[in-house]
């Protein structure tokens, strides 16, 4: 369990601190065991430190590692459990180079998707998360807001010539990745954002990248994690490719129907997570129009503002990600389908050959029918020259027929 005070400034707690400052908020995270473990304690210093702890219900759902995405709230937190999707450790070295792969490494791709839950429980200066063991979220966070609090006041701020304070962090290092989508995954209107944000100081802070509330770091910490799909994109867009040029290549028969089998039903169960994740965002976007909205305070409602915003940018990631496991598994159906085409069309050939071969050689078989009968009147029977005359007859014959098959296109070249 590691905590962090977020404040102008970007600082790590030994443990829980005794009060909170008048400014900031608190970040508590830890992994799913840890928080079983210690379960006691945080709901104590919970009550202490955020006016309640949690309940019941929803610590189960915390610890528990097979729950959905869902949303769910109470008068002094909400709680909010986002399934991650990820591509395991190691699954870069899986594949020969960037377009082909191996029946073996599709499989273990496929086997080495994670899709761990990560629940947030959001007070209102107080944000617990809890991850799995193996988590990377936390780690680049952490040094993401570390980086982000060495420059203190006086950041730059969107307008003036720096980068965005409500973007920087949740942007990864795959824009040029996601470009080939055709949007751009991070359109939030940024001028829009920078209008709420330029020329304002927060009370006592000046202007800062840090977030300014726990639901705004869980909002990016969402994001982070919706747009660490495009490492699974290109991991499933690799190994579906490679099984489906596999399914239509003319050189043998398909043999790794297992394999596309597991595939489809990854995908399935991709496309049940995905909607899962937009329902629960979607629930904590309704929730978030019935906050009350303080008209007496500029800077608490601009930061509310920030955070539809937000919120809304995320679900249209969801969208995103969800429209690309879709056509994903419309690719998959239509390989499949083209396959038991292509084989038809072997079939039909194959068997218009044999007919037209069986076609060829039914007047050669009358001719030596005829021919083979036990008679002794049969003309040419005792001709010196009836084997040439007969076989130059069945010569005429092969080669009339095979002219007019072609001509009718029953023969190919």
């Amino acid at each position: 369990m590691r905590f962090f005070l977020i404040q102008d400034s970007f600082t790590e707690l030994p443990d829980w601190p005794a009060t909170l400052p008048p400014q900031g908020f608190l970040w508590v995270t830890c992994s799913r065991r840890v928080f079983e473990v210690q379960l006691d304690r945080a709901q104590q210093q919970l009550y202490r430190l955020a006016g309640g702890g949690l309940v019941d219900l929803h610590v189960s759902d915390l610890i528990n590692p097979q729950l959905p995405s869902q949303y769910d709230y109470t008068s002094w937190y909400d709680l909010l459990v986002f399934r991650r999707l990820a591509a395991g450790h190691g699954t870069e070295r899986m594949f020969l180079d960037e377009e082909h792969g191996t029946a073996s490494s599709a499989s273990q791709a496929l086997a080495s998707i994670d899709t761990s839950p990560v629940g947030f429980a959001v007070f209102d200066r107080v944000l617990l998360t809890v991850h799995p063991a193996d988590c990377s979220v936390r780690d680049f966070f952490q040094t993401r807001l570390s980086q982000l609090g060495q420059g203190g006041p006086g950041s730059p701020v969107s307008g003036q010539g720096g980068a965005s304070p409500l973007n920087d962090v949740t942007r990864p290092a795959h824009d040029d990745e996601e470009a080939h989508l055709g949007v751009d995954p991070y359109l939030i209107d940024e001028h829009h954002l920078a209008g709420l944000t330029h020329g304002h100081r927060t009370e006592g802070r000046g202007p800062s990248r840090l977030p300014p509330s726990p639901a705004d770091l869980m909002l990016r910490i969402v994001n982070h994690m919706v747009d660490s799909y495009l490492d699974l994109r290109r991991l499933l867009t690799r190994q579906l490719g490679y099984l489906q040029q596999d399914m239509l290549s003319s050189s043998g028969r398909f043999r790794h129907w297992q394999a596309l089998l597991a595939s489809r039903n990854t995908l399935h169960m991709l496309e049940d997570i995905c909607e899962d994740q937009r329902s629960a965002l979607q629930e904590w976007i309704d929730a978030l129009e019935d906050w009350p909205v303080p008209t007496d305070d500029p800077v608490a409602a601009r930061e509310r503002e920030v955070l539809r915003v937000r919120s809304r940018d995320v679900q249209e990631h969801i969208e995103r990600v969800l429209n690309h496991v879709r056509r994903l598994e419309t690719s998959s159906e239509s390989a499949v389908q083209m396959h038991f085409s292509l084989q038809g069309s072997r079939t039909n050939a194959i068997m218009r050959t044999l007919t037209v071969l069986t076609a060829i050689f039914l007047p050669l078989n009358l001719i030596t029918g005829v021919f083979g009968m036990n008679f002794d009147a049969l003309p040419l029977i005792h001709s010196s020259g009836g084997f040439w005359l007969a076989f130059g007859l069945m010569a005429l014959v092969v080669v009339t027929l095979v002219w007019w098959f072609r001509r009718n296109r029953y023969l190919g070249d």
